[in-house]
């Protein structure tokens, strides 16, 4: 009779995804004698994991993390010449860096990033009438901001004081410049939201 092995009788594979096959692949690299023999065997590897299991990211990220991933299913104790800095360990188990958040803390960040942008090419303008119309429109889209969070009426001289801190006092809303009215924001609003609840309403009914 033929002995039957089972794989909850063989060890752990260190990265599931690849499956069995390749984890042999992996063992018989190790065991390869000659440097030159155990380069080629680990770039066939190296490409048939990339094929089993799709990489996101750029090609040369990609081939960071399947090279790392050959490391590891090798517990790390491979001789081969890889592209890049050589995997270990230690750089396993180092901490990601930190993201690059914006460290500006402001307290109308409810008007977000897009705000701030416009305010910004609007601040290179030359002055005339496309300046005012644009000056005009972030100004209407910061009154549109603030009545999602505040929902109720809000002055136009509000808007006029903190486009203004917010441009570092460079732009300024003319005073016969009128607003869309709080009212009609809000109606708008009303029926973005009334819309959203009979979509809603369909999908569960299916």
């Amino acid at each position: 009779m033929v002995e039957m092995t089972y794989n909850s009788t063989r060890r752990d594979l260190a990265i599931p995804e690849y499956g069995r096959t390749i984890q042999e692949m992996v063992d018989h690299l190790k065991s390869l004698a000659d440097k030159e023999e155990r380069n080629k065997c680990a770039n066939a590897i190296v490409s048939i994991m990339g094929s089993v299991v799709p990489q996101e990211g750029d090609k040369e990220e990609a081939q960071k993390k399947l090279w790392g991933q050959l490391f590891l299913m090798a517990d790390y104790d491979l001789d081969v010449d890889c592209p890049g800095e050589t995997p270990t360990r230690e750089s396993r188990t180092e901490p990601p860096a930190r993201l690059n958040y914006p460290n500006a803390q402001s307290r109308l960040g409810h008007y977000g990033q897009l705000t701030r942008d416009l305010i910004e090419k609007a601040k290179t303008y030359e002055e005339g009438e496309e300046k005012a119309a644009l000056v005009l429109t972030i100004a209407n889209l910061m009154k549109r901001h603030y009545l999602t969070w505040n929902r109720g009426a809000v002055e136009k001289a509000l808007i006029v004081e903190q486009l203004k801190e917010m441009s570092g006092g460079v732009l300024t809303l003319p005073e016969d410049a009128e607003l869309v009215s709080s009212a009609e924001i809000l109606k708008s609003k009303r029926k973005t939201s009334d819309a959203m609840d009979r979509w809603r309403g369909k999908k569960k009914r299916r």
